[in-house]
């Protein structure tokens, strides 16, 4: 991180089409409330920090037409170290959304709304 996906931009966490995450009922995101839909899932990741973004404009390839006017949700986390991903992974675990790539975790609480 910080060298192919620069840190403190927005990135579209993942390659090509803007990854998207579906909910089919309301949720919380580490505390805050988000209504069932498919949302654009970006990030701006930095060092110590990353913000997570549900943007509502779903179909969308990379971050080039990404506008902030269209976030539903941001959230910031706290970046971890994790043992070496070659592939970037999202995982789903015990209601937990994990982002991993080379020695970064960065991971967002879900619970039903």
């Amino acid at each position: 991180m910080g060298d192919l996906v620069p840190f403190g931009q927005v990135w579209r966490t993942g390659a090509n089409d803007a990854t998207t995450i579906t909910f089919d009922k309301a949720v919380t995101i580490e505390g805050k409330a988000l209504a069932a839909g498919t949302y654009s899932l970006f990030t701006i990741p930095t060092e110590n920090e990353w913000t997570i973004i549900f943007n509502s404009e779903a179909k969308q390839w990379g971050a080039y037409k990404y506008n902030d006017e269209n976030d539903v949700l941001r959230v910031n986390v706290k970046p971890g170290k994790a043992e070496f991903t070659e592939l970037f992974t999202i995982s789903v675990d015990k209601g937990s959304v994990n982002i991993l790539w080379e020695n970064t975790s960065a991971s967002f609480k879900v619970k039903k709304g």
